[in-house]
């Protein structure tokens, strides 16, 4: 390479050593004893081929001492760029941030309209008072029916012996007025109402209907 010496002036040389500073003005840089395009280019962090273009040279292996060449780079990288320098070391923190989530709210489909439609809501507490009602009823029902049968049974009872256990009518005998073959010898009060039930059960199906026989024939 061609090195040509020339005198510098006292403006150049102040020019030239605020190049040496790196203090040029932005995108410039004096050339140097020992200089080529390639260490300038390495330096300040640009391309042989930048400089060449940026500065129209003809021949990039000749360049002149206190040339001002344009490095096509910023003030900042020229300072920065100063031989002897340490860039500082960048450590970079990537930080992955799941996405925001956003509350959408979800259709209803077809389907499960349709499929709430076809299984109805079970209201259990209905349900139960529906049982409880249902078992009160039966209860009542039942309760009534024996109460009634009772009443049928004592009525009888009345009529036939005015309720004792030991009243007598020829063959008939206690309180329901059986024949002696009914009760079979056993003549006790447990025995007579066993027996009652079992003739009335057999013959009417109930002391109401009994009762009602009584009532159209004078007898049972």
């Amino acid at each position: 390479m061609k090195i040509r010496k020339i005198v510098l002036s006292t403006a150049a040389g102040a020019g030239l050593f605020l190049a040496g500073t790196g203090i040029a003005n932005a995108d410039t840089v004096t050339v140097k004893s020992g200089d080529t395009v390639s260490s300038i280019a390495k330096t300040y962090q640009t391309t042989v081929a930048n400089i060449e273009k940026l500065n129209h040279l003809a021949d990039v292996n000749s360049i002149y001492v206190g040339e001002k060449l344009e490095t096509g780079t910023s003030v900042k990288n020229q300072i920065n760029a100063q031989p002897g320098y340490q860039y500082p070391s960048v450590q970079r923190h990537e930080t992955t941030s799941a996405p925001a989530q956003t509350n959408k709210a979800v259709p209803a489909t077809s389907g499960s309209s349709q499929l709430s439609q076809a299984v109805p809501t079970t209201n259990t507490s209905s349900q139960a008072k529906t049982t409880a009602s249902n078992n009160s009823s039966a209860t009542t029902t039942t309760t009534t029916s024996s109460s009634s049968e009772s009443a049928a049974k004592a009525w009888i009872a009345n009529k036939e012996s005015g309720g004792s256990y030991t009243a007598t009518n020829g063959q008939y005998y206690g309180k329901y007025q059986l024949t002696l073959s009914y009760l079979n010898g056993d003549l006790s009060a447990s025995n007579q109402e066993s027996v009652a039930d079992s003739y009335v059960s057999s013959t009417y199906g109930s002391w109401s209907a009994a009762k009602s026989h009584w009532e159209s024939y004078g007898w049972y």
